[in-house]
C-alpha cells in the first residue's frame, strides 16, 4: 500500500471562494485513494501566497510532524513562498511539489525565494507544457525533474446554444489576472450587438477590482446586460453552461485555463486570449480550432472576436462543430491522477 502526505490550503474545499488549483488538488487526491492510496491531508490555513508567520510556523509544525522518509506533496500556493521551511526539510522527507501558478508570472519579487524550494524538491508537477519549460528556464530546474500532469474534465451533456449566439459566459473569481475588466471594456464596444453575459465567479477576492469592472460597464452602457452571479455550485454551473453559446476567457495569465477543457466538453466554443497553457487546452490549431484566440494585449482583439462570432452565423456553425470534436478527444481525470502517481512512485523509490 503506497502512502501520501499532502499539504493543502485550508480553503481547498470553500464552494464560496472556488479555483481550479484548488479543484485540481481534490481530484488528484481523491483519484489516489480510489487508486489505493493512503492520503494524509493536512489542510494548512494562511492568506497564502503571502502567509503571516503563523501560518509558516503552522507550516512547519506539520512538516516536522511528518516521518522522515515520508512522500510530501505540497500545493504550489504554499510551498512557493515556503522555502525558509521547505528547503530544511527536503533532506529530510520526499519533496514534491504541484506548481498550478508560479508566482513567477505575477509577482517577480517571489522569484528567489521559489525557485530555491522548487529546486529543493526531488520532483516538480507542472499543469501544463507552458508552466514546465517556464519553471525550467526561469529557475535552472533540471528537465527531467519537472513534470506535466494536464488536468482532467468530467464527461458532461452538450449545451443546446441557441440560434443568434448571444450567451455569453465568463467563469473565474473576478480578479485583474482574470481579465473581467477587458471583458467588460470589450463588451461595450459590442454594445449595438444583442448578447447578454453572465460572470461566474467569486467577488471577494479582489473587491477594489470588482468595483473597478462594475464602472467600466457602467460607464460603457452595458451594466444591465452583464451580471455578476458570484460563485456558483456545481449544479447551478451546469445550468449556466447549458445556457451558453460561448464562454469568454480574457486572463491576462494561465498556466492552463481549465473552464476551457469545462467548456468545450459541452461542445461550447471558447474566445480566450492566447497566454499560458490555454492554447494547449483549446488542444488544436488552425483550421480545427474550437475557437478564437487573441492577443492578451489590449481590449481591441477580444472586441473583435466577440463581433466576430456575434455577427457569422457560418463561424458559430464552424467552431461549433470544432468544439464537439476537440470534445471526444478530451482527458479525463483519471488520466491525471495516473500522471501524478508515477512521479509519486519515482520519487518513493528514489
Amino acid at each position: 500500500m503506497t502512502r501520501l502526505h499532502a499539504v493543502v490550503p485550508a480553503g481547498i474545499d470553500d464552494a464560496a471562494r472556488p479555483s481550479g488549483g484548488n479543484a485540481y488538488d481534490r481530484r488528484v487526491l481523491d483519484g489516489l485513494r480510489a487508486a489505493g492510496w493512503v492520503v494524509d491531508e493536512h489542510p494548512v490555513p494562511g492568506t497564502w501566497p503571502h502567509p503571516h508567520a503563523s501560518a509558516l510556523a503552522d507550516l512547519s509544525a506539520v512538516v516536522a510532524g511528518i516521518a522522515t522518509g515520508s512522500v510530501l506533496l505540497v500545493d504550489g500556493l504554499i510551498a512557493s513562498s515556503s522555502a525558509d521551511v521547505l528547503v530544511e526539510e527536503s533532506a529530510r522527507v520526499r519533496l514534491v511539489i504541484l506548481v498550478h501558478m508560479p508566482l513567477v508570472t505575477t509577482d517577480a519579487t517571489a522569484g528567489p525565494g521559489e525557485g530555491g524550494v522548487l529546486r529543493a524538491a526531488r520532483a516538480v508537477v507542472a499543469t501544463s507544457e507552458w508552466t514546465r519549460r517556464l519553471l525550467v528556464d526561469a529557475y535552472a530546474l533540471g528537465e527531467d525533474s519537472v513534470h506535466v500532469a494536464h488536468p482532467g474534465v468530467d464527461d458532461a451533456p452538450l449545451a443546446p446554444g441557441t440560434s443568434t449566439g448571444g450567451s455569453l459566459l465568463c467563469v473565474a473569481a473576478v480578479s485583474p489576472h482574470k481579465g473581467q475588466a477587458d471583458l467588460a471594456d470589450a463588451l461595450g464596444r459590442v454594445a449595438d450587438l444583442p448578447w447578454r453575459c453572465s460572470l461566474a465567479g467569486s467577488l471577494d477576492v479582489a473587491p477594489e477590482y470588482v468595483g473597478a469592472v462594475r464602472r467600466t460597464l457602467a460607464t460603457a452602457g452595458v451594466a444591465d446586460r452583464v451580471t455578476l452571479v458570484g460563485p456558483l455550485g456545481a449544479d447551478a454551473l451546469e445550468r449556466a453552461y447549458a445556457a451558453a453559446d460561448l464562454v469568454v476567457v480574457p486572463s491576462r495569465a494561465e498556466t492552463y485555463g481549465m473552464v476551457v477543457t469545462e467548456a468545450l466538453a459541452r461542445g461550447l466554443p471558447v474566445v480566450a486570449t492566447r497566454v499560458g497553457g490555454v492554447p494547449e487546452a483549446m488542444g488544436a490549431s488552425e483550421p480545427d480550432l474550437p475557437g478564437l484566440l487573441v492577443a492578451p494585449d489590449g481590449v481591441d482583439p477580444l472586441a473583435a472576436a466577440l463581433r466576430a462570432w456575434l455577427v457569422d452565423a457560418d463561424l458559430r456553425s464552424r467552431l461549433r462543430a470544432h468544439a464537439i470534436r476537440r470534445r471526444a478527444t478530451l482527458r479525463p481525470w483519471s488520466s491525471t491522477v495516473a500522471d501524478v502517481a508515477r512521479v509519486l512512485e519515482g520519487v518513493g523509490r528514489d
